[in-house]
């Protein structure tokens, strides 16, 4: 239902229909996406009117869709335009303005038709494009063709979720998520489940008949294939639970690690495969995943870490990191109220926050040059700022902190003067606009000036559609290292930005990393265990997370 919102908001966008309508469309699907309740038992219940965002005309379309699984307002909004079109959205530098004036003028309807008009000059000769924004499509196309046929793992993450659940009631003793998922990789393909049971062909027919499956493609005694709605392909595994532990190690991968791990074997005298450890016939391990490593004289290496990327070497001398966990969270560092372009009160935010046993939250509302998120005027927020004070008054068990997501502007100055962001407990510095203009020289500025805390998604990609700025980050990690800036782990799902990578080249420059999930709703405010893997992926320990600190000690831990 949120693709379908987004869908005929992009319709509507495209014919360059009322853009309030558009932006209603948008932020329902927001709000759908982001649900941590199942929409249908709301909607039986009779509470869809009760969901922030969701008035009696939205209530009544998705009624209409859960009950027919059609919504004629959808049809109609697409009903004249050729099928497909609106997937070229998906390309970064192509909105669905700039798509409309594509169709009329060249009459584009796929994603070879804009690589032809690309290759014979005409789309840079339309008006407001130019080579180097149609350079820059280009280099959009091949990155989103990179990507096709992986999801995020935040879309992933809820499947996997709701699938082990359900065999865990019906009764499967063990089941565990396997392959690129465990290891929390940003994207992953088909998904992988592990399970045991003493009847394998019986749990395989629990799988296949689940709710989610929308079509079956294989169903043996030890493996079944699904495909769930979105075409997304879901493998199940049944071993004998004597081999439960190898098979979750062979299975969860990497590659390579699991190579390196053969090769140690081998030097042993030993020989591993996904149903254990062996010397000769004599089986040495395989029920307990950490025993086929102790077999092996190696620590536990914890899944995120197998990438073959220096974590054998690393267990090898005694040297593996001791992982930060979400139990070590104290609190969120970037969150946006109803003030801006949220859709939770304040009031709302400090009661999600006490369920999951933060100390803090710190509220982070856009600053007022972002008109297009509603931006707060100053006074807006002193206004804030007063209700903050009275809630913390109020609520007992958490403190709300005074932040901002404060824009940094085309000439490195920030959006707000520095006596009102003195005031604030948290100032988050962040680029929105002008991702060619001097983008490293504006952080750089920023991170010079006393009351930036935190530098917010840092490269400014979006996995699946931008590479993100023409940004040098060895110099902003430089510059963050001389003025003990923090930088983001922002963990909404289709950013993640820092990545894994550049986290653990700023843990080796000991930089501190802070982990928010630039929540817009409540619902969103779940993903902190992505942002959790993300560090967990780039080797971080409770004490690189600036966020690990309880609230007494998080002013002294920032500048």
């Amino acid at each position: 239902m949120a693709q379908i919102f987004n869908r005929m908001a992009d319709a509507l966008e495209f014919r360059g229909e009322n853009p309030f309508k558009v932006g209603a469309y948008r932020k329902v699907a927001r709000i759908l996406s982001d649900l941590s309740e199942d929409i249908e038992i709301i909607a039986k219940e009779g509470r869809l009117c009760e969901v922030p965002g969701i008035g009696k005309a939205i209530s009544k379309k998705i009624e209409e869709y859960l009950k027919t699984g059609e919504m004629k307002s959808y049809k109609d909004a697409l009903s004249d335009i050729p099928n497909g079109l609106l997937d070229l959205i998906e390309i970064q530098g192509i909105g669905p303005k700039t798509l409309g004036l594509i169709y009329s003028r060249l009459n584009v309807e796929s994603m070879d038709d804009l690589e032809n008009v690309i290759r014979d000059g005409s789309l840079a000769r339309l008006p407001g494009m130019g080579e180097k924004r149609v350079s820059n499509i280009q280099k959009s196309i091949e990155y989103f063709k990179k990507s096709e046929g992986r999801i995020l793992l935040g879309t992933a993450l809820p499947l996997i979720d709701e699938i082990v659940n359900e065999l865990k009631k019906a009764g499967v003793k063990k089941v565990s998520p396997a392959g690129s998922f465990r290891r929390m990789r940003e994207t992953v393909g088909d998904l992988d489940i592990l399970a045991t049971g003493e009847d394998g062909g019986k749990v395989i027919k629990i799988f296949t008949e689940l709710p989610i499956v929308e079509r079956v493609l294989a169903a043996g005694k030890t493996k079944g294939s699904v495909l769930i709605k979105g075409g997304i392909q879901i493998d199940l595994r049944v071993v004998e639970e004597y081999s439960y532990g190898s098979a979750l190690q062979y299975f969860t991968g990497s590659k390579s690690h699991n190579i390196r791990m053969r090769k140690i074997a081998m030097k042993k005298g030993l020989k591993l495969n996904e149903y254990g450890v062996f010397r000769g016939d004599k089986k040495m391990a395989g029920k307990i995943e950490g025993e086929v490593y102790a077999t092996l004289d190696l620590p536990y290496i914890p899944p995120e870490l197998r990438e073959d990327g220096g974590e054998i070497e690393a267990a090898i001398s005694g040297k593996l990191p001791k992982l930060v966990e979400m139990e070590d969270i104290k609190g969120d560092l970037h969150v946006h109220s109803k003030y801006s372009d949220g859709t939770a009160s304040l009031k709302e935010i400090a009661l999600e926050s006490k369920k999951f046993g933060y100390d803090y939250v710190a509220v982070c509302d856009h600053s007022r040059s972002a008109k297009y998120a509603r931006g707060l005027s100053i006074d807006l927020l002193s206004e804030r700022n007063r209700e903050i004070d009275r809630l913390n008054d109020e609520i007992e068990g958490i403190t709300l902190l005074k932040g901002t997501e404060v824009d940094i502007l085309g000439d490195g100055s920030l959006d707000y003067p520095d006596d009102l962001l003195k005031e604030l407990d948290l100032v988050v510095a962040a680029i929105h606009q002008g991702f060619e203009k001097n983008v490293t020289e504006r952080m750089l500025s920023a991170m010079d000036d006393p009351n930036v805390d935190v530098i917010a998604h840092p490269t400014g990609r979006l996995i699946s559609s931008r590479e993100g700025y023409e940004v040098d980050l060895d110099k902003i990690i430089k510059r963050a290292k001389e003025t003990k800036t923090a930088l983001e782990i922002n963990a909404y799902p289709g950013r993640l930005d820092l990545n894994d990578i550049n986290c653990r080249k700023a843990k080796e420059r000991g930089i501190k990393l802070s982990i928010g999930t630039d929540a817009h709703s409540l619902g969103m405010m779940r993903y902190m265990n992505l942002g959790i893997g993300v560090a967990r992926r780039g080797w971080l320990e409770k004490e690189d997370v600036l966020n690990t600190s309880p609230s007494d000690k998080l002013r002294k831990v920032m500048r």
